[in-house]
């Protein structure tokens, strides 16, 4: 159930104050524990099973005891697989009132619509323990797998021998079992912690395949037959127009996914076999990281501290798409996210909402450009400014005058380094003097994946793999190296999650001058490490000598 709701209600009966909902909380997304572990930690209750009684009052439902009960299986039909997952939907009972049923996530009013919408029937809502309810639902559902085929065998209609009209096409992506057939995809992606889905199609098969941990996953493959039907559902659902197939489109979906609501951007491209259909996965979860979270060096957790909380100049991170850029800036954000500072960001699009920050979309085809929001910021007041990307000159110029006139500005940039972002500034058309007179610091950062540590196993590299890390194996010593085996934890892959890499670049007199004169990127890079600056192989390093990561990993990625 959703931490924030359960703690809200407790709230609005009194049970506890705002300030201490707040610390609950933050208690619970510092140390991973569900809001209710948190509630009895706290002694606001006696148990954690104490919260439901709570609930089951608020929404006027029985509560139901579930353990060692099991729903027969002609009551348990009532609801395919898929859709139970869906949902995190468990029938207990069927009666003249309609079906009975307890849900994962009973504070959601969206999830009892979207169920009473997709069977078509009257619903009956009881509470029970959400952990009991999962439980039940693997139980009496079975696995994943077996969901997606009994789904697959119901899709029997053939493939077009012509065009479809548009109405035929909407049909065939409502009728019940694509619908089945999309959500038990979306499911199963995002259970797997997805950050990417793609739906292609080629002359003889459709992929499904989708991004874990920066690795692309393939799917089982449906039927070449279904690409048209499966990518319009998609398109329906993001609110795009699926009778247009000839040029680019763009949505967004917002889903209840088991007790997750998760929003994902939506981008279809016509291709020559078909629309190949690509969904970003925005997890909620990484807005919620604080910068102690996010496993920063000490004293790069120091530096972004102290930066983040002065009145002016300019703090940068950069790294290629999907390192994390957005993710350090929200908890930099959130850091300094307090009454008594206005904070402002331009972002295209706007990924997450943050309580207490104004937040404006920027969009060039209404000519919402990032310079346009930028001069229109100057004028309300604030104390930080994020821009979500300087893409050209206007956009940086406006930016280094914001920070020159007092105000912190923070922005991400595409360099391969943290150096390099000097460089790509004054490419941009930004006078040197400028941007050593305005810029405080430079975070470069990489996603490597973790090693399982449930199949963490050492090993001797050869001489080879290390003569590519740049290290003599007479340098090592007793250093242990680590590799994961493979196991079901982690899918075989050997990896479970991901961790960052960073280089900062601290912007002081020795380097300010380099830039004033246009000294070369390596001159920086070189002057840069004199005074301390760890480089991004040597962060990985680092890491490989921890047992957090692999040295194939680290030569990926720096």
């Amino acid at each position: 159930m959703d931490n924030n709701q359960l703690v809200e209600l407790f709230i609005s009966r009194g049970m506890i104050d705002r300030s201490l909902g707040q610390e609950i909380l933050n208690e619970s997304s510092n140390s991973g524990k569900d809001a209710a572990e948190v509630l009895a930690d706290f002694q606001v209750v006696q148990h954690r099973e104490d919260v439901w009684p709570v609930v089951a009052s608020e929404l006027g439902a029985p509560l139901v005891e579930l353990k060692g009960w099991s729903p027969p299986e002609e009551l348990a039909a009532l609801i395919p697989a898929a859709t139970a997952r869906l949902h995190g939907a468990l029938p207990i009972n069927f009666d003249e009132e309609g079906l009975h049923v307890v849900l994962v996530d009973p504070m959601n009013p969206q999830t009892l619509e979207d169920l009473r919408f997709a069977l078509d029937r009257e619903l009956v809502l009881a509470v029970a323990p959400d952990y009991m309810v999962e439980e039940k639902l693997n139980e009496v559902y079975g696995s994943d797998g077996s969901a997606m085929d009994s789904i697959l065998e119901q899709l029997e209609f053939g493939g077009p021998d012509g065009e479809l009209s548009a109405a035929e096409l909407e049909n065939e992506a409502n009728s019940a079992p694509i619908i089945r057939y999309v959500d038990l995809v979306l499911y199963q992606a995002i259970k797997e912690k997805a950050s990417d889905i793609h739906f292609e199609p080629f002359e003889t098969d459709f992929k499904i395949r989708y991004r874990v941990d920066g690795s692309l996953y393939e799917m089982a493959p449906p039927p070449i037959h279904l690409a048209l039907p499966i990518i319009s559902r998609v398109k329906v659902m993001a609110n795009m127009n699926i009778a247009e197939r000839r040029i680019p489109q763009d949505g967004r979906i917002v889903k209840q996914v088991g007790e997750r609501q998760v929003d994902m951007r939506v981008s279809s491209l016509p291709t020559q076999h078909g629309e190949s259909v690509v969904l970003r996965v925005l997890d909620r979860s990484s807005v919620n990281l604080s910068l102690e979270n996010l496993g920063l060096p000490e004293h790069i957790y120091e530096y972004i501290g102290d930066t983040i909380v002065k009145p002016n100049g300019i703090f940068i991170v950069t790294g290629p798409t999907g390192a994390g850029k957005t993710t350090t800036l929200y908890a930099a954000l959130r850091r300094i996210n307090t009454i008594d500072h206005k904070l402002l960001t331009a972002e295209d699009p706007v990924e997450y909402d943050i309580d207490g920050i104004i937040q404006i979309p920027c969009n060039e085809g209404i000519g919402l450009t990032f310079p346009r929001v930028l001069r229109a910021f100057l004028r309300q007041d604030p104390d930080r400014i994020m821009v979500g990307e300087m893409r050209d000159m206007e956009t940086a110029q406006i930016a280094i005058q914001a920070s020159l006139t007092g105000h912190l500005v923070l922005s991400t940039l595409h360099t391969n380094d943290a150096p390099g972002a000097v460089t790509r500034l004054i490419d941009m058309g930004v006078e040197p003097f400028l941007v050593a007179a305005s810029l405080e610091g430079v975070l470069a950062q990489r996603l490597v994946r973790t090693i399982c540590s449930n199949c963490k196993t050492s090993y001797e590299p050869s001489e080879a793999i290390l003569t590519q890390l740049g290290v003599s194996p007479h340098e090592l010593g007793d250093k242990d190296f680590y590799t994961g085996k493979g196991c079901d934890v982690c899918g075989q892959t050997g990896y479970k999650g991901r961790a960052g890499l960073y280089e900062l670049l601290d912007i002081n007199e020795p380097v300010r001058e380099l830039i004033t004169d246009r000294a070369p990127t390596v001159v920086v890079k070189q002057k840069a490490m004199e005074h301390g600056m760890t480089t991004l192989r040597e962060d990985g390093l680092r890491n490989i000598y921890l047992g957090k990561t692999t040295i194939e990993e680290v030569l990926k990625y720096t």
